[in-house]
């Protein structure tokens, strides 16, 4: 990324969560432990369902009395939802503030030129009032700043970012390995630890007991991990939702989400799938490379 660039991200929404139970409230539901969020921390997770499969994932940020819930735009009313009915007679209030907060994305390398800034994934600090993190996934991703849509403009102006083509952010996080949007595609067709949560800061398996821990765990401990959520690179032909991946007559994936920015759930253990080789749907003829970041 330049580091004058700033990457307006209007498919983000945010949401908000107030009360003195809300810090118990998440502790109880997500997948990463609520007590890493702090004034000058930030944490990525997800909300899985009871199976441990994939629901909702987002980035918490402390803020004043609360927490700011920076998710994608297309999952805000199904997460407002399924908090709310999580909510019980838990002392919370949920709050969407979309229409007031909006999130911007820059470069590392200009999160560093920050007073006091630290090169590691989370660190927040405060731009005035307003926070600014180094992305909890991976510092690579960037920085994200969560401010009000009426100071937008004057603070990117302030800090010499110049609005940028989003596509560039979305094609580079896809490169990159990272799921850019159309989340809702994966929902109760991948578990969460399948979507790479453990390298992206996403899952503590410390913590205690959280909607969907128990097959998580499971997967982990008994080294169950065979399947993955990878990056697929289009070389010719045409995408299709659902449809399975090849390696010659050997099917090692399906498509997950087909549309610019795809992924598949890979089989990547399997003797079939070496990120040099050019593998085919029924349509289409594509690559797929497993990130650098994950390691096994």
């Amino acid at each position: 990324m330049n580091i004058k660039n700033v990457y307006i991200l209007e498919d983000r929404s945010i949401l908000y969560l107030n009360g003195e139970d809300s810090k118990e409230f998440l502790q109880n539901l997500i997948s990463n432990d609520i007590n890493k969020v702090s004034e000058n921390n930030t944490c990525f997770t997800s909300l899985l369902s009871p199976q441990g499969k994939f629901l909702y994932e987002f980035i918490i940020i402390k803020h004043k009395s609360g927490y700011l819930i920076d998710c994608e735009k297309t999952q805000a009313d199904g997460l407002y939802k399924q908090l709310s009915i999580y909510k019980l007679r838990s002392k919370v209030e949920i709050l969407n503030l979309s229409n007031e907060f909006v999130v911007a994305a820059f470069s590392h390398e200009k999160f560093l030129t920050f007073d006091k800034a630290k090169d590691s994934p989370g660190f927040t600090l405060k731009y005035r009032e307003d926070p600014i993190f180094l992305d909890p996934r991976n510092k690579h991703l960037g920085a994200r700043l969560i401010i009000n849509l009426e100071k937008l403009y004057l603070s990117l102006k302030k800090l010499d970012l110049h609005d940028a083509d989003l596509s560039e952010y979305y094609s580079y996080s896809h490169k990159f390995g990272i799921v850019p949007k159309d989340l809702n595609k994966l929902q109760n067709k991948i578990f969460g630890i399948e979507c790479n949560y453990e390298e992206l800061n996403g899952i503590d398996f410390k913590k205690g007991c959280y909607v969907g821990q128990e097959n998580t765990a499971r997967i982990k401990l008994k080294n169950k991990l065979s399947k993955r959520l990878l990056p697929i690179d289009l070389v010719k032909g045409k995408l299709i939702e659902g449809e399975s991946i090849y390696f010659n007559e050997n099917e090692i994936g399906k498509v997950l989400i087909e549309n610019d920015y795809p992924f598949g759930l890979i089989k990547y253990l399997d003797k079939n799938f070496n990120g040099n080789t050019d593998f085919n749907t029924k349509e289409a003829s594509i690559k797929i490379k497993k990130p650098e970041w994950i390691k096994d």
